[in-house]
């Protein structure tokens, strides 16, 4: 095997913790990874058809089931393919090999004479066939991964299996396929009653009239924590509409918050998360920006749900959330159990990209189900919960020098990055992190989150560190900690603002040197590969032979997301009129081996879109301690009709490992909007969203 083992296969390292095999299914695959809507099950179900060459259709795929599938952590940080599909191959080509040697033991052939494909063992001389489900049987499971594994070199890989279409797409599209959807015989519906603010804690409410509610069979009052268990999703919503205005909470007085003014001039302490040279000590030119971005919904179009069942001491939840055993584990610690009585099977949602409500609902499920044993009870959030209960994406503020030599070269880059924390998922220092668990009785309130580190891709200061060749860099990042709101993982972190920090800057500082902003970026960038997406966005868009009218313009942005990940280019073209759109955007990125070109294009077109709307129109907004929006007519999202024209391509280096493109083209996007509405109005917009307020405010 030359393929290094990734540290998943130390903690799940035989075949059978991958791997079932049936005389009825045939082969089926495990994975600790969940389907979000990106794809990855079908990515990593072609990795495994490789591997033994046969069809997509001719496998089966489990997705995370605590107790049964790997512990392979959250699902996040586009790893799903780069790390989950290497212990998928690996684990593939093992068992690709017993099999072999099974067949070989059975047949008194050498493993050189016999070939494994279509989910049958033959000889080089067609004389021996023998399906996989008549030697199913024979394979010892237990034995390790790693003494069998022997993955395809590249050169022999994807003979078939690159175009196989997505295993969930007809559900998705025709049947019911959402945790929100499920429906089980007996099935009852619960309804949490979130407090007004996180602060606020439940005083007094009428339990005996809530009770007395048309359709209530239960109500759940656990400190703060107050629910009710109904015969129909109807019944349970109305039953929480009254006790929400009846009850009365405890909420203490504070002032408005300007929770910008406090992340840009927050003075607690800051860490020092990179350094190389001394930027201190370099002379040059001075230039200095300072971007903001404010707190972002998820705006899930399917609000969070969970549907729970108690079984004695027992408890199964259905949920999809983005780590199965981190929240079974927050699960047990709240109820002071142990982790094996709790079993958490994920199930789809309809939308999710990083910590959203989906492991609250499980909880408050878990909380609702326990007062009618025996019966399945789902939770589905109102719209109102959705924004005003689940963690937010955090507001950011970013703040860049950068010294210029006189050959208008960059010599030196200090950044500071200050945020509210982006780290705060189940079980995140060592507490549930779980608003349920902070109103019960007895509460188990959240750590102080210390955010991802930088070795891991970082949190706040996730690509802040440039990639740029520049000798003299430093990078602090200060957690912002004052503020009373829940914030935890974004789709792409603190790389969506921080990005656009360097590269608005990029062009700042080309502008100001009368440089065209993509020659005095490949001046600045050794790594080929960063300078193939960017010549080719350039070439792609056209940019050079464009027709400029009055109030368009055109810029880029590009990154390597983490410094380790994907390479993304975007080129964007804005039209600014009463407000400012997204007619066109140009992505074109190197992923290193596409698993499946088709899944990762949809994965960077929907970051783009999903970006645009964050860049244009998104901002959380609140009133003192609470956060404010209860519908859509609370916190506009891009429309349909406003969505740009897109033209996504790959760089495709087959040899190379796959770096994974869920994330790669956020902060790309954002700067490449950015950039392009200083082109069209000759004036940097550093506020996010690029609205007319902060446009306004630009001029002015």
């Amino acid at each position: 095997m030359t393929v290094a083992p990734p540290p998943i296969l130390a903690e799940a390292p035989t075949l059978g913790h991958w791997v079932r095999l049936s005389p009825d299914r045939g082969i089926s695959v495990l994975t600790g990874r969940v389907e979000l809507g990106q794809g990855n099950l079908t990515a990593l179900l072609q990795i495994a058809a490789d591997e033994l060459n046969c069809e997509v259709e001719a496998l089966h795929i489990m997705p995370a089931r605590t107790g049964v599938t790997p512990n392979e952590g959250f699902t996040a940080g586009s790893v799903s393919v780069s790390a989950g599909g290497v212990a998928m191959r690996l684990a593939a080509s093992a068992l690709r090999v017993a099999l072999l040697r099974v067949a070989s033991q059975k047949s008194n052939l050498g493993l050189a004479e016999l070939a494994l494909a279509d989910n049958r063992v033959t000889s080089a001389d067609g004389q021996v066939t023998l399906p996989v489900t008549e030697i199913a049987g024979d394979v010892d499971l237990s034995q390790t991964i790693v003494a069998l594994a022997d993955p395809k070199p590249a050169t022999k890989r994807w003979r078939r299996g690159r175009s196989a279409v997505r295993i969930d797409l007809e559900a998705r599209m025709v049947q019911a396929p959402f945790v929100q959807d499920l429906d089980f015989p007996s099935m009852l519906h619960g309804q949490p009653v979130h407090p007004p603010s996180r602060a606020a804690r439940l005083a007094e409410v009428d339990l005996a009239a809530l009770g007395a509610r048309p359709g209530v069979l239960a109500m759940v009052r656990d400190g703060s924590f107050l629910g009710v268990v109904a015969e129909s999703p109807f019944a349970a919503i109305r039953a929480a509409r009254w006790a929400r205005s009846h009850a009365r909470w405890d909420t203490p007085q504070t002032d408005s918050w300007d929770e910008g003014a406090i992340i840009a001039g927050s003075a607690e302490p800051s860490e020092a998360v990179f350094a190389k040279g001394e930027p201190a000590a370099v002379p040059g030119r001075e230039f200095r920006t300072l971007v903001t971005r404010p707190f972002l919904h998820h705006a899930s179009i399917g609000p969070s749900s969970a549907v729970a069942c108690w079984d004695g001491d027992r408890v199964t939840v259905w949920s999809h959330s983005q780590g199965v055993y981190q929240l079974r584990d927050a699960i047990a610690q709240v109820l002071g159990t142990d982790a094996d009585m709790v079993e958490v099977i994920h199930h789809p949602g309809a939308g999710c990209y990083g910590h959203n409500g989906a492991d609250d609902a499980a909880l408050d499920a878990v909380l609702l189900a326990r007062s009618v044993p025996g019966r399945p009870v789902k939770v589905v959030w109102s719209r109102r919960d959705e924004f005003q209960s689940s963690p937010m994406g955090p507001g950011m503020a970013t703040r860049i020098t950068a010294k210029v030599n006189d050959t208008g070269a960059i010599t030196a880059m200090r950044v500071v990055a200050n945020t509210a924390p982006h780290a705060n998922r189940p079980g995140k220092g060592g507490t549930p992190n779980l608003l349920a668990a902070e109103l019960i009785a007895d509460p188990i309130l959240p750590a102080k989150s210390t955010d991802m580190p930088l070795t891991r891709g970082g949190g706040g200061d996730r690509n802040a560190v440039p990639y740029y060749d520049i000798p003299n860099v430093e990078v602090q990042k200060r957690l912002v900690h004052a503020l009373p709101y829940r914030t935890s993982s974004l789709r792409s972190l603190g790389a969506f603002l921080n990005v656009f920090a360097v590269e608005t800057l990029m062009d700042d500082i080309a502008v100001e040197l009368s440089e065209d902003p993509i020659r005095f970026r490949l001046r600045h960038l050794s790594d080929p590969r960063a300078r193939a997406v960017i010549e080719a966005v350039e070439e792609l868009s056209g940019v050079n032979d464009a027709v400029r009218g009055e109030g368009t313009g055109w810029g880029i942005g590009f990154s390597r997301y983490k410094n380790t990940s994907g390479y993304c280019a975007v080129m964007a073209r804005v039209k600014v009129e009463e407000d400012v759109r997204v007619t066109h955007a140009y992505s074109v990125s190197d992923i290193g081996e596409a698993v499946s070109p088709d899944g990762a294009l949809n994965q960077i077109e929907g970051g783009i879109v999903q970006a645009t709307s964050w860049t244009l129109k998104e901002r959380a907004t609140f009133d003192g301690d609470a956060v404010a929006a209860e519908s859509w007519l609370d916190y506009p999202i891009l429309r349909f009709s406003e969505a740009p024209r897109i033209e996504a391509r790959l760089i495709e280096r087959m040899d190379e490992p796959p770096l994974g493109a869920g994330e790669i083209s956020q902060g790309p996007t954002a700067a490449a909007i950015g950039n392009a509405l200083r082109d069209a109005l000759g004036v940097r917009v550093r506020d996010l969203p690029l609205d007319r307020e902060a446009i306004l405010k630009a001029l002015a």
